[in-house]
């Protein structure tokens, strides 16, 4: 009697690593070795860049609200020090959105943040 190999469960196995490199060119969507080191590949990257994303994210906003701290009279890490002396908790990304969308209510944060600052930090420019 001849071994079972897997029969239909292997072939619906090869049917899934195929679907997944659907849209690739050539070999990568075809042949079963370049099929599945191009989904494994794919997979890498797909992990690394969840993170890039969030990464490039953080700058933007520390970009946008560098820009709107400088235009009120002070930098950004300085702000960042008066809110955390201020005890106001709002992270960056709500902080641009509100120097993008309130400019009134981002210029009285910025008032808030200046005020709880650190005598010595107030000085310097």
């Amino acid at each position: 009697m001849p071994r079972a190999l897997k029969g239909a469960a292997r072939r619906q196995a090869k049917n899934r690593w195929l679907k997944a490199a659907k849209g690739k060119r050539g070999s990568r969507s075809r042949c079963w070795r370049k099929v599945k080191e191009a989904v494994v590949r794919a997979g890498v990257y797909a992990t690394e860049h969840r993170n890039l994303v969030k990464r490039d994210y953080r700058r933007l906003w520390v970009t946008r609200l560098n820009a709107a701290a400088r235009m009120r009279g002070v930098s950004y890490s300085r702000f960042i020090a008066g809110l955390k002396a201020a005890n106001i908790t709002l992270n960056r990304k709500m902080l641009s959105e509100i120097a993008i969308a309130d400019p009134k209510a981002f210029d009285k944060i910025v008032e808030q943040a200046t005020g709880a600052m650190p005598s010595q930090q107030k000085a310097a420019p």
